[in-house]
């Protein structure tokens, strides 16, 4: 009847809200066969994550590209999920930011029906199906890749996950990059990261690991210095997720930027025999 809830809202269901969005009639990204679309919508880049001192620490570069064109120079792609978990997106921009905010109303919805949040793995697990849902749109070139991690209260310490386009989920050790800059990322994480870094170091380091990025990878922005635009730092403590501010990125990015004037490709190991 006209201004009566429908059948689905008044029924018990699961502690899943996208469970209840099928119910009332929402079938997720199902699409026709149309082609490949993957040059026509803005696309996010590179996400880095990895564990430190604290917990977890996820950052992203500002840039979404449409082919050869810079579509925006400011996007975020690095989200809270919930209290003590971050996500970064990469991959079709608009699908990606939507999913973000249902996995959010997923974790809100799941925690006040049951009374409890989601264990950590709980979390990996629920995000994995909700990436299953945008098979069809994968299938034309829109894909979604994210990048989750959090501080595991039972464990006491930081864990990241990654997937592919199938919802396939993969718990990395120690860090991780995905996007079209990823391999340099990880390149550079892979000389950089120290299991005990303090958090002030992680902000450096996660940094340096976007600029070398954006330094071999048309698709992931540097910081815009004279826009003041910097990376999206998020970090998941025991204390909950924290986004690192602009005034704070602010003064790290000049740290990076100056010491890369004199060093063009990053801080040099100090090996014997040869300059630091």
């Amino acid at each position: 009847m006209p201004g009566r809830f429908a059948a689905a809202y008044l029924a018990p269901g699961t502690a899943s809200f996208a469970d209840f969005l099928t119910s009332t009639g929402y079938h997720g990204a199902v699409s026709a066969s149309v082609g490949d679309l993957s040059h026509s919508v803005p696309h996010g880049t590179t996400i880095v994550a990895f564990t430190y001192r604290d917990g977890v620490i996820m950052a992203g570069d500002r840039r979404a590209t449409m082919g050869n064109l810079i579509a925006q120079r400011d996007i975020e792609k690095v989200f809270p999920a919930d209290e003590h978990s971050v996500i970064g997106i990469a991959g079709a921009a608009g699908l990606a930011v939507e999913l973000v905010r249902l996995f959010q109303v997923e974790l809100e919805h799941y925690e006040k029906i049951e009374g409890v949040p989601l264990s950590l793995d709980g979390k990996a697990n629920r995000l994995a199906t909700l990436l299953r849902s945008n098979l069809g749109f994968a299938m034309q070139g829109l894909a979604v890749v994210p990048l989750f991690g959090g501080y595991d209260l039972h464990r006491a310490r930081g864990r990241i996950f990654s997937y592919d386009v199938t919802g396939g989920r993969y718990e990395e050790h120690e860090h991780f990059a995905v996007g079209s800059g990823s391999v340099f990322a990880r390149g550079s994480l892979k000389k950089l990261y120290r299991p005990q870094l303090s958090e002030t170091d992680a902000i450096t380091a996660a940094i340096e690991a976007l600029y070398d990025a954006a330094d071999d990878d048309s698709a992931t922005g540097g910081p815009d210095m004279n826009r003041r635009i910097f990376p999206v730092v998020a970090l998941a403590t025991a204390d909950g997720v924290t986004i690192i501010d602009t005034d704070r990125m602010g003064n790290a990015v000049d740290e990076v930027v100056a010491a890369r004037r004199t060093r063009p490709d990053g801080p040099a190991a100090n090996l014997s025999g040869g300059a630091p």
